[in-house]
Formats: C-alpha cells, sequence, structure tokens
C-alpha cells in the first residue's frame, strides 16, 4: 500500500496539462523509434514508459518499479497462454492437421462457392495459430486453389487473408485480444462468444464479397512458388527434419481438437450466466479457465494429431514452437509495463475523467486511438496494448458486456489500414507478386474494411447488450 501511495503522490501534485504532454510525448517518441530508428518494440516501450513517467515526475525508482510490476503482470497473465497457443498451433502444422482441414473443405467446394471456403478455411487456421504462422502456412494452399480451379489469386486469397486476419485481431486466444482482456478486466468466454459474433459477418464482407471487386482492379496469376510441392505424401514435415509423421490426423478429429478450447472457455461463460454456484458449474468454471482450456488442447492435442508423428516428433515439434515467440512476449509485456506507468501517473485517470465528461463513445474513441498507433507503428499488437493501457481506467464505469465490446473496438481499430511500415503487407505483397498499388488495393483495402466493418458490428451489439 506504501508503494502505490508514493507511486501515486507525484502524479497528484502535477498539473493535468503536464501528464497529457507526458502520455503524447511518451507515444510520440514510441512511434518514432520503432518507425523512424528500426528499434525493436520492446526497447521502444520500455524507454517510452520512462520517459513518461519522468515527465509525469515520478521518481526514478517508483518508475521502475512501476514498469517492472505491470511487466510481470502481465507476463503472468498472458505469457502462458501464448506459449501455449504457439505449441498447438505448431503442432497443428507439423501434423499435418492443418493440411487435412484445407483438403477436405476445398474438396467439397464448387467454383462458386470456393470463395466462402477459403475464408472458413482462414478463420480454421486462424483461430489457433499466430497471424505470421498463418499465413505462411496458407500461401501454398491458396497458389494450389487458384492454379486448380482456374480463379483469380486475388479471388482465392483475399476471403483466406480476411478470415485470418479477422481471428488475429478479434478473437482469443491470440496475442492481442488476450493482452487487451488482460489490461481491461475483460470475461474471457464474453469477449470469445461476442468476437466470434463480430468476426463471422466482418469476414464475409472484408472476404469474399470485397474479392469480387479486387479480383477486377488487380488480375495477377499465381505464382510458380510452392508449386512442387502439390501433391506433398505423408513423410518427414516440419522443415530440416524437424517432426516426422507417417499418416495425417483425420477432418474430424482435427477439427474437434482446434474447437476444444473454445468450447471449454464458452462453456465457462455460460455456466456463469445459467448455472448456480458449485457442482458442474465449479467443474466447468475450472475447465474454462483459459490456461487450463489450452494445456488440455495441447495435451489432447500430442495424443490426436501427434498419433502419426511419433513421440519424438511430437516433443520436436513442441520445443521448436517456443523460440519465435520470444519477441512477441517481450513486446505484449512491455505494453503492460507501459500501462502499468500510466495508471500510477494518473495519467489513465486523467483520460478516463476527459473521456466521462465529454460524451464521446468509449467504444469509438478506443477504436480511432488504436487506428493511430496503427497507422504510425504499422503493429497491430503494438497499436493493442498501447490503446488498452491509456482506456484501461474508463473500465470501472463498464459493464462486463460493454467491456468486452472494448476489447473488440481496439481490436478492430488495430487492424486498420495496413501499409509500408507493417510487416504483413511486405509479406502479402512478396508472395503475391504484386507491386505496392495492387497491394495497396487489396490487401490495405481489406484490412480496413475489417477495421470498419469490425467496429460498426461492435456499436450494433452495443446498443442490445
Amino acid at each position: 500500500m506504501t508503494t502505490l501511495l508514493l507511486a501515486a503522490a507525484p502524479a497528484a501534485t502535477v498539473p493535468g496539462g503536464r501528464l497529457v504532454a507526458a502520455a503524447l510525448i511518451g507515444i510520440a517518441l514510441i512511434v518514432l523509434l520503432i518507425t523512424r530508428y528500426s528499434l525493436h518494440p520492446f526497447l521502444s516501450l520500455t524507454i517510452g514508459s520512462l520517459v513518461v513517467a519522468a515527465i509525469a515526475g515520478m521518481p526514478v525508482t517508483e518508475a521502475v518499479e512501476s514498469f517492472t510490476k505491470g511487466f510481470g503482470t502481465t507476463a503472468a497473465g498472458v505469457g502462458i497462454l501464448i506459449a501455449l497457443g504457439a505449441m498447438f498451433g505448431k503442432l497443428l502444422a507439423d501434423s499435418g492437421g492443418a493440411d487435412r482441414i484445407v483438403d477436405t473443405l476445398v474438396s467439397r467446394s464448387s467454383t462458386r462457392t470456393l470463395p466462402w471456403t477459403m475464408a472458413a478455411v482462414g478463420a480454421l487456421i486462424g483461430l489457433p495459430m499466430f497471424f505470421e504462422i498463418g499465413l505462411v502456412l496458407l500461401m501454398p494452399v491458396i497458389f494450389l486453389v487458384a492454379r486448380r480451379s482456374g480463379l483469380s489469386l486475388i479471388r482465392v486469397g483475399i476471403p483466406a487473408l480476411a478470415g485470418l486476419s479477422a481471428m488475429h485481431g478479434l478473437v482469443p486466444p491470440h496475442p492481442g485480444p488476450l493482452v487487451a482482456i488482460d489490461a481491461l478486466g475483460a470475461n474471457l468466454g464474453l469477449t470469445l462468444g461476442l468476437g466470434v459474433l463480430v468476426a463471422v459477418p466482418t469476414v464475409a464482407i472484408a472476404g469474399p464479397l470485397f474479392a469480387r471487386y479486387a479480383a477486377r482492379w488487380v488480375d495477377v496469376p499465381p505464382p510458380a512458388l510452392f508449386s512442387a510441392d502439390e501433391e506433398e505424401p505423408d513423410g518427414p514435415v516440419g522443415g530440416g527434419g524437424v517432426a516426422t509423421r507417417t499418416r495425417r490426423p483425420t477432418f474430424a478429429i482435427t477439427v474437434a481438437t482446434v474447437l476444444l478450447p473454445v468450447v471449454l472457455m464458452m462453456g465457462k461463460a455460460l455456466a456463469e450466466i445459467l448455472l448456480p454456484e458449485g457442482g458442474p458449474r465449479t467443474v466447468l468454471d475450472f475447465l474454462g479457465t483459459p490456461m487450463i482450456a489450452l494445456l488440455l488442447a495441447v495435451l489432447v492435442g500430442m495424443g490426436t494429431l501427434g498419433r502419426g508423428m511419433g513421440r519424438e516428433g511430437v516433443m520436436a515439434s513442441l520445443e521448436s514452437s517456443l523460440p519465435p515467440i520470444a519477441g512477441i512476449l517481450l513486446i505484449v509485456a512491455a505494453g503492460g509495463g507501459f500501462k502499468q506507468v500510466l495508471v500510477d501517473t494518473q495519467i489513465g485517470a486523467l483520460i478516463a475523467n476527459w473521456v466521462a465528461g465529454s460524451g464521446v463513445s468509449v467504444l469509438l474513441l478506443a477504436w480511432g486511438v488504436a487506428v493511430l498507433i496503427r497507422l504510425a507503428t504499422g503493429s497491430a499488437t503494438v497499436a493493442t496494448v498501447t490503446a488498452s493501457g491509456i482506456l484501461a481506467p474508463l473500465v470501472t464505469t463498464l459493464d462486463p458486456a460493454t467491456t468486452s465490446l472494448l476489447v473488440l473496438a481496439i481490436g478492430a481499430g488495430s487492424l486498420f489500414f495496413s501499409h509500408v511500415n507493417d510487416a504483413g503487407f511486405w509479406l502479402v505483397k512478396e508472395y503475391f507478386g504484386l507491386t505496392v498499388g495492387q497491394n495497396i488495393k487489396t490487401w490495405s483495402v481489406m484490412e480496413t474494411l475489417i477495421s470498419v466493418a469490425g467496429l460498426v458490428f461492435v456499436l450494433l451489439l452495443s446498443l442490445v447488450l
């Protein structure tokens, strides 16, 4: 308690104008370090947090304590979930389960329904996987389907990318939604359910419907990349012999395993609404806890997805899943440290009071803040963690449903208009063989549609909840 009082004391005597300046200078510095000097976001967030504390008048020792407190709390709350999610996603890819989902859905689709099927494929693959991993995994599928169907690469690819991107921004257990849920204290099960409700129509608009027009603006043939892998037999997988599979899991088993953590978390949310305390509700509360749900998914996946990989293949796949996420964990945790500094300097409370008295929709404000940071930094994760930190003090005045919608508004804003400062922009451009202008007409517009449509559906839900 003494530490908290000391942390808050300096800010209590600091004029509001100085606190606002501290926040603006800190955010501008983070953006400048990332965009102009290409400094890693982890370092940029750390430096920006300390600068905010210094300008706000917080003593150096208390500034360090505030940042490390937020860093540790976020790492503890979100880090385990990100690690488990990465393990599950890698196991799904290396086992051939992701390929099975794709092959089954595509083989049962006509040319007319293929764009809708690709949107479903992108969403299913995107549910348990990080965006970059899902993107790399989907590219060979997109090229293969475009070549075999005779459809435009854009007509096939945009729906798949829309499904993948919407899951990344709107549906946990992805890092962005998870860190927003942690920072804002939102109910994960409720946010998951509302996120799916928002994501489905959003994907339909930004995916198959938009692809009809985008394919007219940009018409490119599928590149020869991956053409030799169209009929890849079961055998060594995972690159460099990381894992070996003798057979792929069935479609039913794969989908059931992918949906297991979703069902468990949704069960917890429904139990809190429909069941009395004790008995079955206690069991569902335990099983639906995010860490337990994802841990069970990994353990079950080791048996269902890893059956054809052998014990060594499963262990190698799980081990290789963790190094690539180190940077994500540090960025997310540093974002938590930045949030805590904003709270302890009373900057967050000042912003919350201003919003409360301004009459501005908190959902619209959250979306706008995330959009500005996204445009400036190019990072959806940085936009999410920063916007969550700024808006965290507002949640004390919100009900659980609105808090979950606040998470989704931030997530939608974090996807707005991917352009040249976003690594995903260049990844899509190079894979599809597009010019910068063509990529803006397709990928960038698609991301903007996801962001705007997501906000519209969030606002519509706020009218009925």
